[in-house]
């Protein structure tokens, strides 16, 4: 191994694209949000991601498109996003970053159901050649992942695919059940 003191903090950091459930968006344009960098924006780059965030139907309705300003804080013709918009952007900040590992943290709480099927169709395109770690409890998010880890009380109490923990009949399928009857 490499003693972690040789490696610029700066690289390191890009090895990861993290959204956390507490996100932020800044008070600036759109391109600014996406990037999260002074550098030119990748405008190639940006629609892919904002598609890949479903957030691309409502981006072709803003007047200025990259140069829309997020919140009305400092422009009354800027924008203020729904809840589920301001997630969409932040994923298309991830994804814009084409980090090698991604994080997302509850990344479907505040999206509708149509935008939690294309994120889940997004992360399982991504998991092909990045590695993905999805912290969630909406399980339908945590369907297609390779292993899951169910956690109670700060420890990992069952560990598998869905499949495998469905036939286990533990802790995970009876969640599992219960936020299925839900769409029933």
């Amino acid at each position: 191994g490499k003693n972690i003191k040789n490696y610029r903090i700066s690289n390191y950091r890009g090895c990861f694209g993290v959204l956390f459930q507490d996100y932020e968006l800044i008070a600036t344009d759109l391109a600014r949000n996406i990037s999260a960098d002074n550098k030119p924006l990748d405008i190639k780059r940006a629609d892919e991601a904002l598609k890949r965030s479903a957030f691309w139907d409502k981006f072709e309705t803003l007047p200025n498109g990259y140069e829309t300003q997020l919140t009305k804080e400092f422009d009354e013709g800027g924008f203020n996003p729904s809840g589920g918009e301001k997630q969409k952007i932040a994923l298309a900040r991830v994804l814009y970053a084409d980090s090698d590992i991604i994080i997302l943290d509850e990344p479907s709480g505040a999206l509708d159901p149509i935008a939690e099927y294309t994120l889940n169709k997004t992360v399982t395109e991504l998991s092909g050649d990045k590695t993905v770690i999805i912290i969630s409890h909406r399980l339908s998010t945590t369907r297609f992942a390779d292993k899951i880890y169910m956690l109670a009380n700060g420890e990992i109490i069952e560990s598998g695919s869905h499949e495998k923990l469905i036939k286990q009949n533990g802790r995970y399928a009876e969640m599992f059940r219960l936020q299925a009857e839900k769409y029933r």
